[in-house]
């Protein structure tokens, strides 16, 4: 009897749940039948969240009711429904193309080939194994950008200095810390990636639009949003958190940054206590007065500390035939700080449905200082190199014994006030721009430091400071205020079916060199055919760089009030060519490129420090040839591969050193055109992704970079007199993912579904193949005067996990 009314109740319950909970199931394509995946279908009424498999399926287990279900895709605009469930229901839903959003980017890429832009993917930067974790990194792959140093964010463009750049956030210019001297100081690129819009960079030739640098233009916009969306990435070498949300008609975007990287400077050749602390807080504010009124507030205070207690360092280099070897003992420490404030406010108002005004109010505030006294003593010894001799690695003969110490108390404030006001008018096929902007500069630099060197109980060199046997000696104090006023006119127009031409006239005008510099600039772009997608590309520019205040300041410290502008001429051709191939989009891009330097301000390169001889001028060139081809070799993930030649010299004014000849007679000799620090022949780059062919949730990320030979010398020695180079920078990193959510999942977690938009696992080995790239030298000098150049090695083989979650 009990087991017969179990089994009524059992029935019952079974037939009350089926009676509660309905399937509803169908698939999602577009326009073409094509089956749409990583549809996300939201039921508001259940709080429920799905997402379509590879063949555009869904099944939704639900209650008996009515509800609204929303299906959005990226790309496509999204689809409402209203349903009233009282049975197992298909539902199939037709997708259709945002052709507002389509358009718009057509017409920014459409728009960055005509002027010569290269668009960058800034989704790529969180898929490229990156140890500086900075977005300069990502411009190491485009063609005539080189770099040699992974710690750093800064590069050279054909044949330029790291002061050469220009960098905008969202119309307002980006300035470098002047004071650092490597990457192991740096800390955050002021690029915050989570932020990032849009991204178009040129390495040279660009428009009247952009400022008066004489290399390249980064132009970076960030975003809002108008749904609330957070971004939280966790890793072995730093945080981050980047959170997006609106409130009536506030659209607010916050971002922090945190980066770590004491496990990356621990493998440094100098062994030590390494702090290293850098810290970033970002903000966008959009806030929508009215229909014509919008107000932007961008917000930016980044700092940077590090500190570091050496205690020693081994380092052995050479050949077989001759292996030397340095040994030193450090006492003493350095401690850095560096920060960055930016704060601008930009009024957007529209005029009519043809012009508009923009009016942009910045301060750029930075702060640096520099505190080390460190010494050391050192052994420098040639050691045995034969292995079946027996007594591999013991002395042969001890090269240099001495001690050597470093000091210095640096510290620089600098403070940038601007306001820029730009007006846009655009008539059928014709957009004008013009801008009138006013800039004030102040400066204020104490500069105290030395070096000492004892070699055997010799002092070299026998200079005397104060008294005191020291090397490099400065001590010089400087306060600086420049105004600076600056404009442009661009005027871009179809010239008939097949032509556009960008043409604008800039100038500038400083109250320190007290020079107006007319600079007119101009892209004509040609497309022979409508039907092939192919560009064709001539620009040409004076680009006139006023020295701001590195440029300015000599090797001992004193300002040259003589310092004129820096001044180039680009002359650039170039095809763009988009085609179908290998069953995807392809872009293959080649450029080649004349730049005429028609006056310069000689310099060395210390590592990351540029140090300009304030007291000479020169005149020289760069010419070159850009090859790349580009695209989605694998379905959804993009791939580059580079290829850059390029040469650099220049003539300095009045330089000539004496040279015996064989029979002891003593000869003048003018070098002539000489190589520039930044002569690097050859530039080669890969960024390869893929999927694992079992597995396609898997993805490969695989960076490799090639860099020639760099021209060197020891400090305080003419340039012209030595042959010595630093080795071929050689690098691949490579990087491992998944996306625990990825739409061809089989097997999928009801939990990181239910919160989660995306949730990646990356692992990471950097300096892969763990070669010992050189990025400077210590020099060391014998009592036989002998010069010996110790490399300082960049970062070993490191691995590095992190978390993306997007929710």
């Amino acid at each position: 009897m009990r087991s017969f009314l179990l089994a009524i109740l059992l029935g019952f319950s079974v037939n009350v749940f089926a009676q509660q909970t309905l399937r509803l199931s169908g698939k999602i394509s577009n326009a073409q039948s094509e089956s749409l995946s990583g549809v996300e279908i939201s039921v508001k009424d259940a709080d429920i969240k799905k997402v379509s498999n590879i063949k555009g399926e869904y099944t939704i287990n639900l209650k008996p009711g009515t509800y609204t279900l929303t299906f959005s895709l990226s790309g496509y605009n999204p689809n409402v429904s209203y349903l009233k469930l009282d049975k197992n229901t298909v539902l199939n839903v037709v997708l259709v193309k945002d052709k507002q959003m389509l358009d718009l980017v057509v017409v920014n890429d459409q728009s960055a080939r005509v002027e010569g832009m290269t668009s960058i993917n800034a989704r790529n930067f969180e898929l490229s194994p990156n140890v500086a974790q900075s977005f300069e990194a990502m411009l190491k792959q485009l063609p005539g950008v080189s770099t040699n140093n992974e710690l750093s964010s800064q590069y050279s463009v054909r044949g330029g200095n790291f002061d050469e750049n220009l960098i905008y956030i969202n119309d307002v210019e980006i300035f470098k810390p002047y004071l650092v001297r490597n990457g192991q100081q740096e800390g955050l690129s002021l690029i915050n990636p989570d932020l990032i819009a849009n991204v178009k960079f040129s390495a040279g030739g660009f428009s009247a639009r952009y400022g008066d640098k004489l290399s390249s233009v980064l132009d970076v916009n960030y975003k809002t949003r108008d749904t609330a969306a957070s971004v939280i990435s966790v890793g072995t070498n730093g945080v981050s958190a980047s959170t997006f949300f609106a409130q009536k008609k506030f659209n607010v975007a916050v971002s922090f940054r945190n980066k770590r990287n004491r496990f990356v400077l621990n493998a440094q050749p100098v062994r030590g206590s390494y702090d290293p602390r850098f810290y970033d807080l970002q903000t966008l504010i959009n806030y929508k007065a009215s229909t014509r009124l919008n107000v932007e507030f961008l917000g930016i205070a980044n700092s940077s500390e590090f500190s570091l207690f050496p205690q020693s360092r081994e380092t052995t280099f050479g050949t077989l035939q001759q292996t030397l070897r340095l040994r030193v003992n450090y006492e003493g420490q350095e401690i850095d700080q560096y920060t960055n404030l930016v704060g601008a406010l930009t009024f957007n108002y529209k005029l009519n449905d043809k012009a508009k005004l923009k009016w942009i109010n910045s301060a750029f505030i930075m702060s640096e200082r520099e505190n080390f006294d460190i010494t050391g003593s050192y052994l420098f010894d040639e050691v045995e190199t034969d292995f079946l001799g027996g007594g591999f690695g013991n002395v042969v003969a001890n090269r240099g014994i001495g001690a050597f110490q470093d000091y210095g108390r640096n510290q620089m404030d600098a403070r940038v006030i601007a306001s820029d006001i730009k007006y846009y008018f655009s008539k059928n096929n014709s957009h004008w721009e013009t801008s009138l902007r006013f800039q004030q500069d102040f400066i204020k630099d104490e500069l105290l430091e030395f070096n000492y060197l004892d070699s055997a109980g010799y002092t070299l060199p026998n200079n005397q400071a104060n008294g005191f046997p020291i090397l490099d000696y400065r001590n010089a104090s400087n306060t600086l205020t420049t105004n600076r006023i600056s404009g442009y006119i661009l005027n871009t127009s179809d010239i008939g079916a097949h032509f556009t031409l960008a043409s604008g006239l800039r100038f500038n005008y400083n109250s320190f060199t007290k020079e107006l510099l007319p600079s007119p600039r101009l892209v004509l772009t040609y497309n022979p055919k409508k039907e092939k997608d192919i560009l064709y590309r001539f620009a040409s520019g004076y680009y006139a760089q006023t020295p701001f205040y590195r440029e300015l300041r000599g090797f001992n410290g004193q300002i040259n009030p003589d310092v004129k502008s820096q001044k180039s001429l680009h002359f650039i051709a170039s095809s763009d060519y988009k085609f179908k191939s290998m069953g995807t989009n392809l872009r293959f891009n080649t450029e080649v490129y004349y730049k005429a330097l028609l006056q310069l301000t000689p310099y060395e390169l210390e590592n990351l420090r540029v140090r300009y001889n304030a007291g000479l001028t020169s005149k020289g060139y760069a010419a070159g040839l850009d090859f790349s081809i580009s695209g989605e070799f694998v379905r959804d993930l993009e791939s580059s591969f580079r290829l850059s030649l390029m040469k650099t010299e220049e003539d300095i004014n009045g330089d000539s050193f004496t040279k015996t000849d064989a029979n002891g007679n003593q000869q003048v000799v003018f070098p002539g055109f000489i190589k520039r620090p930044t002569d690097q022949r050859v530039n080669f780059s890969i960024f390869f992704q893929d999927r694992l062919f079992n597995s396609p949730t898997y993805k490969v990320h695989l960076s490799l970079l090639y860099g020639s030979r760099l021209p060197s010398w020891p400090p305080r020695t003419n340039n012209f007199t030595t042959n010595f180079t630093i080795p071929p920078y050689r690098r691949v990193d490579i990087g491992f993912s998944k996306d625990i959510l990825d739409k061809e999942s089989i097997k999928r977690f009801k939990w990181f579904d239910t919160y989660f938009n995306s949730f990646i696992v990356y692992a990471e080995v950097f300096n892969l193949l763990n070669i010992n790239n050189t990025v400077s030298y210590l020099w060391l000098t014998d009592v036989n005067n002998n010069r010996y150049a110790i490399p300082n090695f960049l970062t070993s083989r490191q691995l590095n996990f992190k978390i993306i979650a997007k929710f």
